[in-house]
């Protein structure tokens, strides 16, 4: 019991301090790789130390104060003379004898957070773990591994490829960054603006995979879009001036909200017409319309993602499908695609079109982004297709759409939603209608 009580323990400090405890150790040593490994070897101990003789009064102090004194003796081990190993010797309050026995708890004297530096400790792990030299994958696996402080197994369930490869990924981030001499630092306010977009990005890419899985069996992956939320408010939290990082949040908890109606009891898609909106989370669209608000009151008119939180929210607010306000959410498109412009945009618009003006008033549109690289391998174009043929009795066309909609779609859920529809429109056509 002990040893099971030791072990969640661990898991819990982890999950919630592991980026603090991270980038503690990146500002003493000044090696966000080297903190990173520390932070690992400390987290190994505890699982080995805390089972056998019980959870520490400080469990985040004992986890840093370990990862520090493995700086020390890795320092040590590089020159016994070298200026870093002495000045965090001092910090420690240990004059230099450092032992390598096991740690005791922090003494009560211990300055084991500087309440000054945890924020920008956070935010200079988020802007290095997203930093633009790094591929996309890179970025994610890097920030759920030391912001989020998901373990290589979990990431690899979310990203749903072979521990191997985020492990792999991992290392290849790290020694990218070091080639690239990334400093351990908050950028300048010039350059945070440009790394900025590419820490919104990771985030959204990440929650955008939890609340609609490109492949597997599931439609929505929660606990990677929780993280994905976590990771936004935090960031929020940081730079509560930045209108992006706001609206961002908005639109995690806007779409967030209609998660518990977005599936069955046997986790069956439900369309969003068929919803019980009476289902939506209250307290979640509450959260989403405030942080909407900020971002409207810190910039000077929102942004890509204020936007699309502001078309979230539309949804949010409306009583059912029909009383949507359409025409507002299609002007939201049309401004995003100026701001943004991207052939999803498009095709969300056609869709809002479609509600507001009817199917013939958006089929042009579709039509026009089938020669759209970027849509060649989605199944989102040819099931919006065939749904608009459908509504304009164009059957023969509409199974056609379908039929290759369900061929691209991966996501198992979704494919079963389209084989329902493809076989409701084979029906009707074999009764003549």
């Amino acid at each position: 019991m002990a040893e099971h009580t030791g072990r969640e323990a661990v898991a819990a400090v982890w999950r919630i301090e592991s980026a603090r405890i991270v980038g503690a150790l990146a500002r003493y040593t000044g090696d966000f790789s080297l903190a990173e490994d520390l932070a690992q070897e400390a987290l190994a101990e505890a699982l080995v130390t805390w089972p056998r003789d019980g959870v520490p009064d400080n469990p985040a102090g004992w986890l840093l104060t370990v990862g520090r004194r493995r700086a020390i003796d890795t320092f040590r081990r590089r020159s016994a003379l070298d200026d870093r190993y002495t000045a965090l010797a001092h910090n420690l309050g240990e004059g230099g004898a450092v032992s390598g026995s096991e740690p005791a708890e922090p003494a009560a004297g211990d300055v084991l957070w500087d309440p000054d530096q945890i924020d920008d400790d956070i935010l200079a792990l988020m802007f290095i773990s997203c930093h633009p030299t790094l591929s996309r994958d890179a970025r994610v696996a890097l920030t759920l591994r030391v912001v989020g402080g998901l373990t290589s197994d979990e990431i690899a369930r979310a990203c749903l490829v072979p521990t191997a490869t985020v492990q792999a990924r991992i290392t290849r981030a790290k020694k990218t960054l070091a080639a690239a001499k990334v400093r351990f630092e908050v950028p300048s306010a010039q350059e945070r603006a440009v790394r900025l977009t590419s820490v919104l990005n990771v985030v959204y890419l990440i929650f955008t995979e939890g609340s609609s899985a490109s492949s597997g069996a599931e439609l929505i992956r929660s606990e990677l879009a929780g993280e994905a939320q976590r990771l936004a408010r935090v960031l929020a939290r940081l730079v509560p001036n930045e209108p992006e990082a706001q609206g961002l949040l908005a639109l995690l908890e806007l779409t967030a909200a209609r998660f518990p109606a977005r599936t069955g009891p046997d986790g069956h898609p439900v369309l969003l017409a068929q919803q019980d909106r009476r289902r939506w989370d209250r307290a979640a669209i509450a959260r989403g319309r405030a942080a909407l608000d900020r971002a409207s009151r810190v910039g000077r008119g929102l942004g890509a993602y204020g936007l699309q939180a502001a078309i979230a929210e539309c949804h949010a607010v409306a009583p059912s499908v029909e009383e949507t306000a359409w025409d507002r959410i299609v002007l939201l498109y049309e401004a995003l695609g100026h701001l943004a412009p991207s052939p999803v945009v498009d095709l969300n618009r056609a869709v809002a079109i479609s509600m507001a003006q009817g199917p013939a008033a958006a089929l042009p549109i579709v039509d026009e982004l089938s020669s759209a690289p970027a849509l060649s391998s989605s199944h989102l174009l040819p099931t919006i297709r065939g749904e608009l043929l459908t509504q304009l009795g164009r059957i023969t066309e509409a199974r056609t759409e379908l039929t290759r909609a369900i061929t691209l779609c991966a996501n198992a859920r979704e494919r079963a939603v389209l084989s329902a529809k493809l076989a409701a429109l084979t029906g009707s056509s074999s009764n003549g209608t």
